[in-house]
């Protein structure tokens, strides 16, 4: 989210420049305005367009991360439907945490290995995390944290993206 506020203020100065050299534009018969406030544009753009890729690579860092902890997983067995998530918070790092709780419907005990997705209030997803739930008792549950890779700011909400039993 704060890369999301970095684009939103980029492309907000853009779209200040843009109004600005209209109205300088009009203003003057050469053509030193127009070229000042294209070249001002085009910082602007560049530097939203950083910011974006920024927050790419960050997310498919995580999402890689996440799918790689899952393929080491051997023998798993789909447990989404035995796992739930409180409610997310802020953590004194700015990172956003959520209790993980899996119930083990097995005659063993087993570890869960479950994957967070966090989205923002527009339904995008901006971070994936993987926590793992040692040794939960046959019929138990376990619990255990599942904080995002960096400070999403603003309204988050957790879903679980994948769970194995093993």
């Amino acid at each position: 989210m704060a890369e999301q506020r970095g684009i939103r203020a980029a492309a907000g100065a853009g779209a200040a420049v843009v109004l600005a050299g209209a109205v300088l534009t009009g203003c003057g018969s050469n053509g030193a305005a127009s070229s000042a406030v294209s070249a001002a544009r085009s910082a602007a753009q560049n530097a939203a367009s950083g910011l974006a890729s920024s927050a790419r690579d960050a997310l498919a860092s995580a999402s890689a991360a996440a799918s790689s902890a899952l393929a080491r997983v051997k023998n798993g067995v789909d447990a989404k439907a035995d796992v739930t998530l409180g409610t997310p918070s802020p953590g004194s790092d700015g990172r956003t945490a959520v209790e993980v709780t899996a119930k083990n419907t097995d005659s063993g005990a087993h570890d869960f290995t479950v994957t967070v997705n966090f989205r923002d209030s527009g339904g995008n997803l901006v971070d994936a995390s993987v926590v793992t739930i040692d040794n939960v008792a046959a019929g138990g549950t376990g619990t255990g944290t599942v904080h995002s890779n960096r400070d999403l700011g603003g309204t988050v909400k957790a879903e679980v993206g994948a769970a194995l039993r093993h």
